[in-house]
């Protein structure tokens, strides 16, 4: 990924259900929004079907001024719920894939998602993952080249049940 200067944010977020963690990373995306980027925040990426999403109304004059600065991302394992917190809006991408371990069966499209995702450099990065069975492994995985130079990994965020 040449020409990639600052690290972007990534926070895992683990949950029980997929409406747990997509509340939980709609909650860190309004937290962060109205406060700015905060330490703990970070862009999630998920496995499934591919959606362009967006923040909020507000920020769209912003992001039209620099989409990229201000884009925030979302990778989603799974594919989604009927009640979904994350709405399409501008300034936010959602990218879902297909539910299973990211580390083992699913680390290609996980590589293949993160490495386009990256391209549009966005601000921040959530990566909902359906089970923290190998969390210790995929977080290695995300500090390894050439993640290490891209990523700058945060704090994971347990939800709770919903």
């Amino acid at each position: 990924m040449p020409g990639l200067t600052a690290q972007v944010a990534v926070t895992l977020v683990t949950g029980n259900s997929a409406a747990a963690r997509e509340g939980a990373i709609a909650a860190l995306l309004s937290t962060s929004t109205a406060d700015g980027p905060s330490a703990s925040s970070a862009n999630v990426s998920a496995v499934g079907a591919s959606s362009d999403c967006t923040r909020s109304a507000s920020s769209s004059a912003s992001a039209l001024a620099s989409p990229s600065a201000q884009m925030d991302a979302v990778i989603l394992e799974g594919f989604g719920v009927a009640a979904q917190p994350l709405a399409s809006e501008p300034g936010l991408h959602v990218t879902r894939i297909a539910p299973g371990c990211l580390c083992c069966d699913g680390n290609l499209v996980l590589r293949v998602t993160l490495n386009r995702l990256l391209r549009q450099r966005p601000r921040r990065l959530f990566i909902g993952l359906a089970s923290s069975e190998h969390l210790d492994q995929l977080r290695s995985w995300l500090q390894s080249a050439p993640y290490d130079q891209l990523l700058a990994l945060g704090p994971v965020v347990h939800s709770e049940t919903a």
